[in-house]
């Protein structure tokens, strides 16, 4: 299987594709699709790379992944008795149903869907209904399924959402391309806790420092070492907000820093509050 692009496989004559994931942990190779995501995520968590963006997921939450965004959903390391992973997803394009079908003036309010598409976004509100209309998707005919999609696709273009993605590389990846970027973000999700080396990376990435430095910064915007950082304050956020009994100079530890001071300056630079005042929000 191909590292990128990746394809949906899509029934003959189906316009519209609905996928349910229920595995140990999803596919975990970063890939990118000319179908438009919509996923929601039943159970499980882990890590979510879009784009340029490190994100945590867990259950319950709802993403919108852009045509041919680079992602992956990187599930945390679980245990052999514990629940599988579930995802529910709709895979469509904006032709999928006609070249111009979502040009129509019926269908002219369904146009904020695919501006914030473009980015990714991540919904903040209504969650619970949403979660009902793709509980009903899974279980209805071809009609119905039909009929709720465009249900959905009217409180997406309504509802409240963050930006997933703040930089996407214009062009698409090659295959040889997606399989560097992905052993780059492999590497980093499972060893952002240890000490890890310009000459570390590169050799993940088979390439000389100055050749990654620039191939990376160019691809996402910021260099490896922003982007390492981000994945450190984003476990970071996930213990403040799971592990109460542990010290901020403990989870600092946890998270692959080794000074206090640059883990409070990082992170207030990056989430724009102190790790203490984002453990006391989410309290």
């Amino acid at each position: 299987m191909k590292v990128l692009p990746f394809k949906i496989p899509k029934p003959k004559g189906d316009a519209l594709v609905f996928q349910e994931d229920y595995e140990r942990v999803f596919y975990d190779k970063l890939h990118q699709h000319e179908e438009i995501q919509i996923s929601i995520i039943l159970y499980g968590e882990g890590t979510l790379i879009v784009g340029d963006t490190i994100n945590h997921y867990k259950a319950g939450e709802v993403f919108v992944i852009g045509s041919n965004i680079p992602h992956v959903f990187k599930s945390d390391p679980v245990e052999e008795d514990t629940p599988k992973s579930h995802m529910l997803s709709l895979f469509f394009t904006k032709s999928s149903f006609g070249e111009d079908f979502f040009e129509l003036d019926e269908l002219s309010t369904l146009g904020s869907f695919f501006k914030r598409s473009e980015a990714g976004f991540k919904i903040t509100s209504s969650k619970n209904k949403i979660k009902e209309l793709f509980l009903k998707i899974q279980t209805s005919s071809k009609i119905d399924r039909f009929l709720l999609f465009f249900k959905l696709l009217k409180k997406l273009s309504k509802i409240e959402y963050t930006s997933l993605s703040s930089f996407i590389y214009e062009k698409k990846y090659t295959d040889v391309e997606g399989k560097r970027m992905s052993n780059v973000f492999e590497y980093t999700i499972e060893n952002f806790n240890k000490h890890i080396t310009l000459d570390t990376i590169a050799i993940v990435a088979t390439m000389s420092q100055n050749a990654f430095c620039k191939y990376f910064k160019k691809r996402t915007n910021k260099t490896y070492f922003q982007f390492l950082s981000e994945v450190r304050i984003e476990h970071a956020c996930k213990l403040l907000e799971e592990n109460k009994d542990l010290s901020v100079t403990e989870i600092a530890e946890k998270s692959g820093f080794n000074n206090i001071s640059n883990f409070n300056r990082k992170f207030k630079k990056i989430k724009e509050r102190t790790p203490k005042e984002y453990r006391n929000f989410f309290r």
